[in-house]
């Protein structure tokens, strides 16, 4: 979505990747399959600079993935504050384990391995300051709906892909590109929410709760 050139200088003008970050970049993209899915260094930074500002005690990732933007969120959680990350490649568990342990977030990020719609309701009884969705494009508009009740006021959720390489403002009618343009009509008509379409990347919808 953004040209190669200017993605470039946005990251070297952005504060660099950590030693763990880089790693998980690079493993990813060496070992893992579809590594495109991995948040990467502009994003990452996004998403830890939300969280720094909003010093969360309670983060939801409903799709973990290797667990590149678990550890970004994390950065600014209270010191007291947990991270608990969803996901349902049961294959890529340990990989995320070892990731998590290499940032020293083993005590603050729990992965729970599972099917999202199946894992929210089992969650402990908090209110959430911040969710980070980046799943199967099929249920963003069911996990969004899952997690709504389980967000405080003026706590956010973010949504991942929702520009889907573009195919968000073309004719294309297949599943996935429909399932990002009704997420994003969702959230524009849902008057409990503030939003912000962020062209970062592939797109992130930010939406914040004003009330329930």
């Amino acid at each position: 979505m953004i040209d190669d050139k200017i993605l470039a200088y946005c990251e070297q003008n952005s504060t660099d990747e950590s030693a763990v970050l880089q790693y998980i970049n690079r493993q990813t993209h060496a070992n893992v399959l579809m590594p495109r899915m991995l948040s990467g260094h502009l994003q990452g930074n996004t998403l830890a600079l939300l969280a720094y500002l909003m010093q969360p005690t309670y983060i939801l990732e409903v799709g973990t993935y290797t667990g590149y933007s678990a550890i970004c969120l994390a950065q600014g959680l209270q010191p007291n504050g947990k991270l608990y990350t969803i996901d349902c490649n049961e294959e890529l568990a340990d990989f995320v384990r070892e990731n998590i342990a290499k940032a020293n977030l083993s005590s603050q990020i729990e992965l729970l391995v599972g099917k999202g719609l199946e894992v929210i309701p089992t969650l402990p009884d908090v209110l959430f300051d911040l969710v980070f969705i980046d799943a199967d494009k099929l249920n963003y508009s069911n996990y969004y709906d899952a997690v709504f009740d389980k967000v405080r006021i003026g706590g956010i959720i973010i949504a991942d892909n929702v520009l889907w390489s573009g195919k968000v403002v073309t004719e294309s009618t297949d599943k996935d590109t429909q399932a990002m343009k009704d997420y994003n009509t969702k959230i524009q008509n849902d008057s409990r929410v503030q939003n912000t379409l962020l062209p970062i990347r592939d797109g992130l919808m930010v939406a914040r709760k004003i009330h329930n």
